[in-house]
């Protein structure tokens, strides 16, 4: 396990970096998403889930700020999302169609956007996006 969990960081640090080079052209804002495979995933699933069965639900909505807009839609069994938003303008939807997805998208800051679609089954990741 302590192996798929370097194997994550170092997936994400190599995105991170990716993105270092394209934030710049962008005035202000940085996404990255994270869709591991195989073990790496399977940590982010079991994360989600013990999250999910703490908070007790398969959907959830945090927002702090103001002016931020979230929706999530599901269809299908044992999919969990989770969208949340600090600052102000976001807009963001999670949309899962399937079994067994689990998603969490984390917008920071101001006025980002972002609408995810998960369709099949077993699928897992989270996209953070932070705008300034």
């Amino acid at each position: 396990m302590t192996r798929a969990v370097l194997n994550a960081a170092a997936a994400v640090t190599l995105g991170l970096a990716t993105l270092a080079a394209t934030t710049a052209a962008q005035a202000g804002s940085i996404t990255f998403d994270v869709t591991p495979k195989g073990k790496a995933a399977r940590l982010i699933e079991k994360s989600l889930d013990v999250y999910r069965r703490v908070d007790g639900s398969k959907a959830k909505v945090t927002q702090t700020g103001s002016g931020n807009a979230a929706g999530i839609a599901q269809s299908g069994g044992g999919n969990y999302g989770h969208v949340v938003q600090r600052g102000k303008g976001h807009t963001g939807t999670v949309t899962q169609s399937g079994n067994n997805n689990a998603f969490a998208l984390i917008q920071l800051g101001k006025n980002r956007s972002s609408h995810v679609t998960q369709t099949g089954n077993g699928k897992v990741g989270f996209r953070v996006q932070a705008g300034w």
